[in-house]
């Protein structure tokens, strides 16, 4: 038995990264996964891997809201009511400082994770079944901060809003509602940021990231996807409003 047998997850950015790392997982756990992101030869590729009789996917951009529509309705179509919803899309934005900030660039980060996770949320949950989960992806810097990612750390910090606040709201119907908070995890995602915060060589870089890491090294994703089945599966029953972070030891 797994510890998703008969669920029904839908995952945003879950073409690489933690989010394919975690729709690996849940598909090994028993589920069925709608994976929603913008590169469709990684769904593609995403699909054919985790196999058509468990996984669909679409090309889904998170801040328009007709595609977000449509991509939960291929997700009732296709498996029916959700059970699991984990919004993982994100960007980084630039790394400079907030009188260098582009305008345009701070909206779009904000964009992507804050929109985009409340029209998840805003329209995921009408299709969930009661007892269901909601999991975002936040940050380290959802809870702290660094110089030049006021972009970044600002969305971060306002998906923890946007999460206590609809866990409140969802308590009714047993629908928990919480968020994630990876430290420096080994994706090209974090590469880059790790690359352009200290300008150096993407293995010089990480070694610099490593030694803020009490632990010593970067998580895997699949250390990540772990603790995001944690909070997707009947083993958080109790658990939600809740910041869980899983950063080596960075936030103590």
């Amino acid at each position: 038995m797994g510890r998703l047998d008969g669920k029904v997850a839908v995952i945003t950015g879950g073409e690489s990264g933690i989010g394919l790392a975690t729709a690996r997982l849940f598909v090994a756990e028993g589920a069925r996964v709608h994976l929603a992101g913008l590169r469709e030869d990684l769904l593609k590729a995403a699909g054919a891997e985790l196999g058509a009789d468990r996984v669909s996917w679409s090309v889904t951009d998170v801040t328009e809201e007709d595609q977000v529509i449509s991509a939960l309705a291929q997700v009732a179509d296709r498996f029916g009511e959700l059970d699991v919803l984990f919004s993982n899309a994100g960007i980084s934005g630039p790394i400079v400082p907030i009188t260098e900030f582009p305008t345009d660039e701070f909206r779009r980060v904000l964009d992507v994770h804050i929109l985009g996770a409340f029209l998840m949320l805003k329209h995921g949950l009408p299709v969930m079944r009661d007892g269901g989960s909601v999991i975002i992806t936040s940050s380290i810097v959802g809870l702290t901060s660094a110089p030049g990612i006021a972009g970044y750390a600002t969305a971060k910090h306002g998906q923890v809003g946007l999460m206590r606040t609809v866990a409140r709201e969802a308590v009714a119907r047993r629908i928990r509602v919480n968020t994630i908070h990876p430290g420096p995890t080994d994706t090209l995602f974090q590469q880059d940021i790790e690359v352009r915060a200290t300008g150096a060589a993407a293995a010089d870089a990480a070694r610099i990231f490593d030694g803020m890491i009490p632990m010593g090294r970067h998580a895997t994703p699949e250390e990540i996807a772990q603790s995001v089945l944690y909070l997707a599966s009947g083993d958080s029953s109790f658990v939600t409003g809740t910041t869980l972070s899983v950063d080596g030891g960075m936030i103590i």
